[in-house]
């Protein structure tokens, strides 16, 4: 079976995806969807794989509608309902370990009709064909797009293990983030959001998202934190320093390696270190005794700088923050739990200017100050409010129903709803 051949670019991701999602796809907030993609289509003919698809479609969201909003508690209250009910007839069958797409014949093939026929997103025509459809495709991507998975209309083992997870599983998350989005949906008019399972931020004003962008967030074991805070301050071309967990975790590990073949830590990745505020000579640190961690250690702004040009500050007792990144490539990727706790947004000047926006800056004074590298230190006007939330199940307004993986297991259902 080959690859299915797509729409280039970020643009061709975009518009693919309001083109396939359907119904469920008002988290993209548009009915583009309805479109057809003019005389010939046959799901091939384009120009780019499958995988710069993929990539393109993770690292540019379409805006949607606010995930903490309000709009939202009605739908989710509904959807709760309708799951009850999937429930009480059994939940759905398991999909078999296969892989399945557009054209093809298999017996799994009826499963997964019967799967997308009880979540909604296959309309109930009583077909019990083996064939892999038009209809059953455009199903299959409405319901990867409403889990955050990209578009692609093939069963792989990420969206059958999506649609593995039991229906009680998927009520039980319901349930709980229904108790999240009504401790966040009274939010004012302008703030940020970081929604962490989505590893995705939103700028949101009067009730319509501005930008959403992907985002990378804390790994298992160094997870961002929940929180409520306000931006106040951003940092253009800053220096990093570094904190304790990075520090303990990953650069005394990388020195004593690093020692061991001669080389110096410090000295490869441009890291200053301090004792006492006096800068020390690299190759003299002893990444093997306990002064190392005890030393203050520095990056200064820099294309090795992981800050890249900007970060954005607000108060919080965990050491995080947002910024920039030299290496956007994991935003390219649909599972992004990789950072130390802070989160790294793509595209960010487009939210950067939007931040300080009511100070006069536009979109290319922010580049200019990335292409300029001069330090700086912008304090707001008036302070954004910001969220760090975790919300893994939710509804929006079409009826559509939203999951993502629940990465750091706080659903209280098991392995299966972060695994796939």
């Amino acid at each position: 079976m080959r690859p299915m051949r797509l729409l280039g670019g970020a643009a061709g991701a975009a518009a693919l995806a309001m083109l396939w999602i359907g119904p469920a796809g008002a988290q993209q907030g548009d009915k583009s969807w309805m479109r057809t993609l003019g005389p010939g289509y046959t799901g091939g003919g384009f120009d780019v794989s499958e995988r710069e698809f993929i990539r393109d479609w993770e690292r540019n969201p379409a805006k949607g509608v606010p995930t903490l909003g309000a709009a939202n508690l009605g739908p989710t209250k509904a959807a709760i309902s309708r799951y009850v009910a999937i429930v009480a007839r059994g939940g759905w069958r398991k999909l078999p370990d296969v892989k399945l797409e557009h054209a093809t014949t298999h017996p799994a093939v009826v499963v997964l009709r019967q799967r997308l026929r009880l979540s909604g997103e296959l309309q109930d025509d009583g077909s019990t064909s083996e064939y892999f459809d038009y209809d059953l495709d455009q199903a299959v991507r409405r319901y990867q797009t409403a889990n955050g998975l990209a578009p692609t209309g093939v069963v792989d083992k990420a969206t059958a293990g999506a649609m593995n997870v039991p229906a009680a599983s998927r009520l039980k998350q319901l349930r709980t983030n229904l108790g999240r989005l009504t401790e966040l949906a009274k939010t004012p008019a302008k703030y940020v959001a970081v929604n962490i399972p989505a590893a995705q931020v939103e700028a949101v004003e009067n009730g319509a998202v501005v930008s959403r962008h992907a985002g990378i967030v804390g790994k298992i074991d160094r997870a961002t934190p929940l929180l409520k805070s306000s931006i106040q301050e951003l940092n253009f071309n800053a220096v990093w320093h570094l904190p304790p967990t990075v520090v303990n975790e990953d650069l005394i590990p990388t020195g004593q390696k690093l020692a061991r073949r001669g080389e110096s830590v410090l000295v490869k990745f441009k890291i200053d270190a301090y004792s006492g505020g006096r800068k020390l000579e690299p190759r003299k640190v002893n990444w093997d005794g306990p002064e190392a961690k005890g030393l203050v250690y520095r990056q200064q702004p820099g294309p090795e700088n992981p800050l890249g040009f900007v970060k954005i500050n607000f108060p919080n007792g965990h050491s995080v923050y947002m910024h920039d990144t030299p290496k956007p490539s994991l935003f390219g990727r649909n599972f992004r739990a990789a950072s130390s706790g802070c989160v790294r947004i793509a595209g960010i000047e487009s939210l950067v200017a939007w931040i300080v926006s009511e100070q006069g800056w536009k979109l290319e004074h922010v580049r200019q100050m990335k292409e300029s590298g001069e330090r700086r230190d912008v304090k707001l006007k008036r302070a954004i409010p910001l969220y760090f939330a975790y919300v893994t199940a939710w509804a929006t307004p079409d009826g559509a129903v939203h999951f993502r993986r629940d990465i750091y297991l706080k659903d209280g259902i098991g392995h299966q709803a972060g695994a796939y």
